[in-house]
């Protein structure tokens, strides 16, 4: 199965209170040298053969992401490539 990984993220011109609030948050744990945060929201679409970039872009311009206030990326992910933790 092929993985195509939608990044959805604020504009930068829009206000993020999730992120601020986090940012805020950080003195509190000891973590001084963080400027800002923003916070998105990660979607993955697993496509039955070869990714389908074409349509996961389609899917994310109609359903995943308001095009007003949100911009996304889109990326393969290699079949066991995940983030590490």
């Amino acid at each position: 199965m092929a993985r195509v990984v939608v990044d959805v993220m604020l504009k930068p011109e829009i206000l993020d209170p999730q992120g601020q609030a986090v940012a805020n948050a950080l003195p509190r744990l000891g973590v001084v040298d963080v400027a800002s945060v923003r916070i998105g929201k990660r979607i993955e679409i697993e496509f039955e053969g070869a990714p389908d970039l074409d349509r996961a872009r389609e899917i994310a311009d109609k359903l995943l992401a308001n095009p007003v206030i949100e911009e996304f990326t889109l990326r393969v992910e290699a079949p066991g490539e995940e983030e590490q933790r």
